[in-house]
């Protein structure tokens, strides 16, 4: 892969701006592509969820406290935390299956965004090596294997107090990463959010003379007050500020802890993690819509083992380069429930259930070339995944199994050198939770359910084109993506349950132009209708955004300072099928500086710089507030944060 490293102020480092990387002749589509740290180091990021922001056209909210996995937009999908958009960090997967708040949960919250070397990222289910979740696309985040030692310091507005540091040092053969990370933050919320998250990555690495090999183990503990969605009519009539809250109870903590070991030896490539992840979650969307007496609080629990790993062996047969592989990955979750509670405390069990769920893949992918300039890919892949449920009601216990297949094609044409078109074809999935397939009765209401398949496959089309000038990379892409069965937020529920067919088509467009050495211009533009299908008029798919635009400059006069501007806009989106409930559209803009002098540098950032009062995230549905005679149906919705700013100390040793 030719790269174009760009030299920094400290001379022992190669910066690598990901966006400028030759993709022509060696992608297979024109919406994937990589982004490199640099491409973020000196760019405003107010949350570790963020870095997924670097994907072309993909937006990440909160409509909670900021330990809780963000919010993901990206293809007219709401994405609520993850469903749809498969996530990867070294190789290991992130989503979760059956997960005690939502299908496909992804928490990014646990990385230290300076061990970062980079995040690839492709759309679409193109891809024979990936299976579950990943029909929008997927993003994986890759750590570096050295770093020069460093330790920085962050402070800004609302109690935010942020400290990292890290470095690596030989060791044997090897090269052995250390960094841990720490944070508070009371945020701009009547109701301090109290954050405390610590992370932390031990990493070894040691090339070998057919590849390398490199073993981890990362971990993270995070707690925290939330603030969640609060009801539009509550701000409006004075009941509450609009950064107050209806219930001071709701917040959550996560740990997780895993072990990670990857090898490349010639062309096998081989992959193997164990990762422990206990959380909780106390939330009250809905208030006393249910209960007038005791509330609608309500525990989500999750705690779990998670076991699994990949292989993959690459040929070049001479008239082709073929790739054959396979994943599984075991979720052993010891306890996975949904409890009411008064005062954050459980007061009854809703339902509680363990559950083992085994998934296998397998896969096979070759790539030829037809004529000069011209590539031919296809590609298959299968997939099952065994599950097993023991519930606390009997009758929603079971086990069983589902498979699918996945086909994927692929044509690259590279007419001239700098530009290459792009035709695909893929099939992929996402898994719905096993309880759903096990279940019988309603827990709730006692009445009789169907239940709902394991594996909902997606199918989906694209065409698009990539320019590459030097100075100026440039695509564009047209898509078509159909779901079997779509996952919507249901509020009153707090979770996800899966509804009807759908259909998607859109475009997207990228550029990355550096006019001169010193300046670097970044814009994202995608849309997408996106529409239930065989429902009559009222079509609409609540939530799903139908455009968004992103945009950033960054200046280096000198090679000491660095200036950055960044523009974030997702347009009105239908609240439900009818569209007569929309959100409105929410546009930021953020402020970097940063001046590198010697070993130190210093940063300021100024985040929501016109104080726009928008909304994170906006849900349509029914609540009673305490002292309502009656539910009200309405907007509900979690405020972007007011301009706030920030300043980091970075010494590098």
């Amino acid at each position: 892969m030719d790269e174009a490293p760009h030299a920094d102020v400290n001379d022992n480092e190669i910066v690598i701006y990901g966006r400028g990387i030759k993709q022509i002749g060696i992608a297979t589509s024109g919406s994937q592509g990589t982004v490199g740290y640099a491409d973020f180091d000196n760019v405003p990021i107010s949350r570790t969820g963020e870095l997924v922001e670097n994907v072309p056209g993909v937006v990440a909210t909160q409509h909670s406290g900021s330990g809780k996995a963000n919010q993901y937009f990206l293809r007219g999908f709401n994405l609520d935390h993850g469903t749809d958009f498969a996530g990867f960090v070294d190789g290991v997967p992130i989503n979760m299956r059956s997960h005690g708040h939502g299908q496909g949960y992804l928490d990014f919250n646990f990385l230290i965004p300076e061990t970062l070397e980079r995040i690839d990222y492709r759309k679409g289910p193109y891809f024979a090596d990936v299976g579950d979740f990943s029909a929008a696309g997927t993003v994986q985040f890759i750590t570096r294997d050295e770093i020069a030692p460093f330790v920085q310091v962050d402070g800004g507005a609302f109690g935010y107090l942020r400290g990292v540091a890290g470095g690596s040092q030989k060791l044997g053969s090897g090269t052995l990463l250390i960094a841990a990370e720490a944070q508070t933050y009371d945020g701009p919320w009547v109701l301090d959010e109290n954050v405390e998250r610590l992370a932390g990555l031990v990493k070894y690495s040691q090339p070998l003379a057919d590849g390398g090999f490199d073993i981890q183990i990362n971990g993270y503990d995070n707690a925290w007050t939330s603030t969640d969605q609060i009801p539009e009519r509550a701000v409006r009539n004075g009941l509450i500020e609009r950064f107050g809250f209806i219930d001071d109870d709701l917040g959550g903590k996560t740990t997780r802890i895993g072990g990670v070991a990857n090898a490349v030896l010639g062309n096998t490539a081989l992959n193997a993690f164990a990762t422990y992840y206990d959380f909780e979650l106390i939330s009250n969307f809905t208030y006393f819509l249910n209960d007038q007496v005791n509330g609608d609080e309500f525990v989500q629990r999750d705690r779990r083992l998670i076991y699994g790993g990949a292989a993959s062996q690459s040929f070049d047969l001479g008239f082709a380069r073929a790739v054959i592989g396979g994943d599984v990955r075991y979720d052993a979750i010891e306890r996975v429930g949904l409890y009411n509670s008064v005062d954050g405390v459980a007061i009854n069990t809703v339902r509680e259930d363990q559950v083992d769920e085994f998934g296998f893949g397998l896969y096979g992918q070759a790539e030829v070339e037809l004529a000069p300039g011209l590539r031919a890919i296809g590609g298959l892949r299968y997939d099952l995944i065994r599950y097993d449920v023991s519930s606390d009601l009997a009758v929603n216990s079971g086990s069983g199994h589902d498979d699918l297949f996945g086909p994927k094609i692929a044509l690259a044409w590279q007419p001239v050198d700098a530009l290459e078109f792009y035709a695909n074809y893929g099939r992929s999935f996402h898994s719905n939770d096993v309880r759903g397939a096990a279940i019988s009765v309603d827990p709730i209401s006692g009445d009789p359910t169907d239940p709902v398949r394991v594996l909902s496959p997606a199918d989906g089309a694209e065409l698009g084109a990539r320019l590459e000038t030097g100075t100026l990379t440039a695509s564009v892409v047209g898509y078509y993506l159909k779901l079997e069965s779509e996952l919507v937020f249901v509020g009153d529920a707090g979770n996800t349950e899966p509804n009807a067919a759908s259909r998607r088509y859109g475009m997207e467009a990228t550029l990355f132009w550096r006019p001169a050495a010193w300046i670097m211009i970044d814009a994202d533009y995608a849309y997408t209708d996106a529409r239930f299908v065989d429902v009559g008029t009222d079509d609409r798919i609540p939530g799903a955004v139908p455009e968004v635009f992103s945009g950033g400059i960054t200046l280096s006069p000198t090679p000491a300072i660095d200036l950055t501007a960044k523009l974030r806009h997702f347009g009105a989106a239908p609240l439900i099928e009818d569209d007569s409930a929309r959100s409105d559209a929410t546009t930021l803009v953020n402020l970097g500086g940063y001046y590198n002098f010697g070993q130190l540098r210093i940063g300021a950032e100024l985040f929501n710089v016109f104080d726009a009062e928008h909304a994170d995230i906006t849900y349509f549905y029914e609540s009673q507030l305490a002292g309502e005679p009656a539910p009200v149906e309405g907007r509900h919705f979690h405020p972007v944060e007011p301009r706030q700013f920030r300043a980091s100390l970075r010494y590098r040793f």
